[in-house]
């Protein structure tokens, strides 16, 4: 596998991200924005990764991932998934605590390691904020979900994953009560400002923001 810098791997991941999995050309301003960083390093950068043949470049136009690029980002983000499952079911870490520390633990080069903490973990197909861990192969097996402020009164359904996973959110769903595997009853949705009433596992009634809903990735339970 091409060898990649630290750096570069969280470069290579964060265009994977924002190409929505390849799929799109990103913008240099959209990468120094979400690395906080200036884009005249971004555009050090992209010529570097351009040089190891990991993204395709053309002025003015934008960044493509390419396929060694594409298998690079997957293996580091299985890595940082895997070690967040890790992190919150061995170790007692709390959700919102896990990021950090996984962005720590992604750049780890062994696969030996990757492979038997895989096996030790039992084979996740998910971390502990619902999104999908690719597997060795780098192949991500993932339901459609929707988005809980698209849908009707009545609708039941399952929180499977979290657009937002930043700790402010986290930290919200903790006090209401939400977690992964929520079970949720959409009771009225409010004209005014698309605010939602819920029902979360049949036991608590509240109100959410349409904020809120538009964070939260469902499937039909």
């Amino acid at each position: 596998m091409i060898d990649l810098s630290f750096a570069e791997e969280n470069y290579l991941k964060a265009i994977y991200h924002l190409s929505s999995a390849g799929q799109n050309q990103v913008n240099t301003n959209a990468i120094a924005e979400r690395l906080e960083t200036k884009p005249a390093s971004v555009s050090d950068m992209i010529r570097k990764l351009s040089e190891k043949g990991v993204i395709s470049y053309v002025k003015y136009q934008g960044v493509n991932i390419t396929e060694d690029g594409k298998k690079k980002a997957l293996w580091v983000i299985r890595k940082h998934r895997l070690w967040e499952v890790f992190l919150v079911e061995k170790l007692n870490f709390h959700w919102d605590e896990v990021h950090d520390i996984a962005e720590q633990l992604e750049h780890i080069r062994s696969s030996l390691l990757i492979s038997r903490l895989d096996e030790f973990l039992g084979y996740p197909k998910f971390d502990p904020h619902g999104d999908p861990i690719p597997d060795a192969e780098g192949i991500i097996s993932s339901k459609p979900r929707m988005i809980l402020s698209g849908l009707n009164v009545k609708s039941k359904v399952k929180l499977v994953s979290l657009k937002d996973t930043g700790n402010a959110f986290l930290n919200y769903l903790d006090r209401i009560g939400m977690k992964i595997g929520s079970r949720i009853r959409i009771l009225d949705i409010i004209e005014f400002d698309g605010s939602v009433e819920i029902e979360i596992d049949n036991r608590k009634r509240l109100t959410i923001s349409k904020r809120v809903a538009d964070n939260l990735l469902v499937v039909a339970d």
